[in-house]
């Protein structure tokens, strides 16, 4: 096909892109209308792409590369502590996001990853860590932890105690300035007892 090599070359370099990305690209070089819907079709079934969710798609079999079509987004929870080495249980990516999206558990070829919304308020406290190609958005271990509580997801005390102990303790103050009065006082009591 006329723009594959170039369409190959654009797209191979991000973990993820969507479909008006590829629209725009090819009007750009002057294609017709409706030829990325064929392009892709084409990509898709060549098994050169694969499908994250409607209009995103990727160069890379690769489920932790799938919030990259739910941006802006940051991996937390389990998934977090997992990427950060404190977690040694396998587990499937979990994707935060405050974009008004279905929450709950997706597939990216045969394999689960799982999408939960957060308030916007509550959008913040990750840093990039590199994975395979890219870096990927991943929740500090503070927010991690003020994140587990907020979803209320439950993990062994023995983790939490560990959690508590990697702290900085001057950045986990300043998130509990921004989170809701109720969290703040929960994540307190939390940190005092080292354990639920």
């Amino acid at each position: 096909m006329k723009f594959m090599k170039q369409f190959t070359e654009e797209f191979s370099n991000k973990p993820a892109f969507g479909t008006e990305e590829v629209r725009a690209f090819l009007k750009r070089r002057s294609a017709s209308g409706g030829y990325h819907k064929l392009l892709i079709q084409n990509m898709l079934k060549s098994g050169r792409i694969y499908k994250i969710t409607k209009g995103a798609y990727t160069f890379y079999d690769e489920v932790q590369y799938a919030g990259f079509a739910f941006y802006p987004f940051y991996y937390g929870l389990e998934d977090a502590l997992s990427l950060r080495g404190l977690w040694e249980q396998e587990t499937n990516p979990v994707i935060i996001t405050p974009r008004k999206v279905r929450n709950g558990i997706r597939q990216f070829d045969s394999r689960n990853y799982l999408v939960r919304r957060i308030d916007r308020k509550m959008f913040f406290g990750y840093t990039m860590l590199e994975y395979g190609q890219f870096y990927i958005p991943v929740s500090d271990m503070e927010k991690t932890l003020i994140d587990l509580v907020y979803f209320n997801v439950r993990v062994p005390d023995e983790v939490i105690s560990a959690m508590i102990e990697s702290l900085n303790r001057e950045t986990f103050r300043s998130y509990l300035t921004e989170v809701p009065k109720y969290l703040s006082n929960r994540m307190r009591t939390i940190v005092h007892k080292k354990k639920w």
